[in-house]
């Protein structure tokens, strides 16, 4: 009995994890946010960013996510309302994603303004061509990326297992 607070205090860890693996199945916004964060912490990597500005870089990626998973959550629980409800459901989906989209587009500014170092950029592209492997590592990811965003996690598993015809 005084195991219960902490076993409901667990079942909502179980419960966000479900929430977040269904996202993962089953909304291609989420995966496209989950690869472009990918992304993001690699460009961090890559320019050597101080711990400060790649903090604020996993700040916005998490709240990015968190908002695309509210998102999702709004568009299920409105999803299909009867006919006297349907404009009202419609604008609270269109002001969820118009949420979404607005961080998106201001994480990607904080991105630029803090990633934004020309001579990194030219080390990259010096590095990328001087080692042709790494540009068909870089193009077998994109390839990956974009079979799981407009797949879903099935289908790149199964990809990379060879079974294409899943």
């Amino acid at each position: 009995m005084k195991f219960e607070p902490l076993t409901r205090f667990a079942r909502g860890f179980v419960y966000a994890y479900n929430g977040i693996r269904a996202a993962i199945r089953e909304e291609r916004n989420f995966r496209f946010h989950l690869c472009a964060a990918l992304y993001a912490f690699v460009a961090a990597y890559w320019a050597q960013l101080p711990a400060v500005e790649t903090a604020l870089i996993a700040l916005c990626v998490a709240a990015v996510l968190a908002l695309e998973l509210v998102n999702s959550a709004i568009e299920r629980a409105v999803d299909k309302p009867d006919t006297t409800h349907w404009w009202t459901a419609g604008a609270a989906k269109d002001m969820a994603a118009g949420a979404v989209l607005v961080l998106a587009i201001f994480s990607v500014a904080v991105g630029i303004i803090i990633l934004y170092q020309p001579s990194a950029f030219t080390e990259m592209f010096c590095y990328f061509k001087n080692n042709p492997l790494y540009i068909a590592v870089l193009a077998v990811t994109l390839i990956l990326d974009g079979i799981f965003i407009l797949s879903g996690p099935k289908k790149i598993i199964n990809f990379i297992r060879g079974k294409h015809n899943d």
